[in-house]
C-alpha cells in the first residue's frame, strides 16, 4: 500500500515531467514553424509546493517553498541567453509586462510593474524593495489560516489573523528554511519596526484589508 505522501510525491513528479516534455514539444513547433525568433515564451506558475517541508504539502503559506515561482523568459535579440535577475517581481507584473512588449500603454489603475527593464539589463530602472501577500480563505478545506505578510530580499514578516494574532519574522540570509521565528528577538527589533512600517505602506497602496 503506497502511503499518501509518497502517492502524492509521485503524482506531483508526474505532473512535473509532463511539463517538462510538453514545454519541449511547443519550443520545438516555434522552431519547425519559424516563429522561434518572434515570439516572447513565458515559463512560470502560480504557486510552489511544499513536498514535505515544515510538516506541509500543497501550498498557500508564505513561506519560501510555495512563496517562490520558477519564472523563466526568452525574448530573441532582446534578453541575452543566460542572464538572471535577482530582484523581486509577482505574477502581477505579468499583464503590464506583455503590454509594453506589445507597445500598449497601460492602466494607470494597474498595480503591477512591467519587467522589460529587467529585461533589457537596465537594473537602475527597477525600484520594488519588497513584495506583498495575503491569504485569506479560511475557514475552507485546506486549513490554512488566514495570514498576509511582506518580504524583502533579506526578511520577511507575516501576520496571522482572524482567530488567531501570531507574528513570524525570519532572517532569510541566515535562515533560508525560516525555522526560526525572530519576531520577540531583541537583536532584531530595528528590523521588526522597518519590516512593519513597509507592510503598512504596502497594505495602503494595494488597499488592502484583514478582511
Amino acid at each position: 500500500t503506497i502511503c499518501k505522501y509518497q502517492q502524492y510525491l509521485q503524482v506531483y513528479l508526474g505532473t512535473i515531467a509532463g511539463v517538462d516534455e510538453n514545454v519541449g514539444r511547443l519550443l520545438d513547433y516555434l522552431q519547425k514553424e519559424g516563429l522561434d525568433q518572434n515570439t516572447v515564451v513565458v515559463y512560470t506558475s502560480d504557486q510552489g509546493f511544499y513536498l514535505g517541508e515544515h510538516g506541509w504539502f500543497d501550498k498557500r503559506f508564505m513561506y519560501n517553498e510555495s512563496f517562490k515561482t520558477p519564472l523563466l523568459i526568452r525574448w530573441p535579440n532582446v534578453i541575452h541567453p543566460g542572464t538572471t535577475q535577482q530582484e523581486m517581481v509577482q505574477n502581477l507584473d505579468f499583464a503590464q509586462t506583455f503590454l509594453e512588449i506589445a507597445g500598449v500603454t497601460a492602466p494607470e489603475d494597474m498595480q503591477g510593474k512591467s519587467l522589460v527593464p529587467l529585461l533589457k539589463g537596465q537594473q537602475e530602472a527597477w525600484d520594488r524593495e519588497a513584495v506583498y501577500y495575503h491569504y485569506y480563505e479560511y475557514p475552507g478545506e485546506h486549513a490554512v489560516k488566514r495570514h498576509y505578510g511582506i518580504a524583502t530580499k533579506d526578511y520577511k514578516l507575516i501576520h496571522f489573523y482572524h482567530d488567531v494574532d501570531e507574528w513570524e519574522l525570519y532572517d532569510q540570509r541566515k535562515d533560508p528554511q525560516e525555522m526560526h521565528n525572530v519576531y520577540y528577538d531583541p537583536e532584531y527589533a530595528e528590523v521588526r519596526r522597518e519590516m512593519t512600517q513597509k507592510l503598512q505602506e504596502v497594505r495602503e497602496k494595494y488597499q488592502d484589508s484583514e478582511q
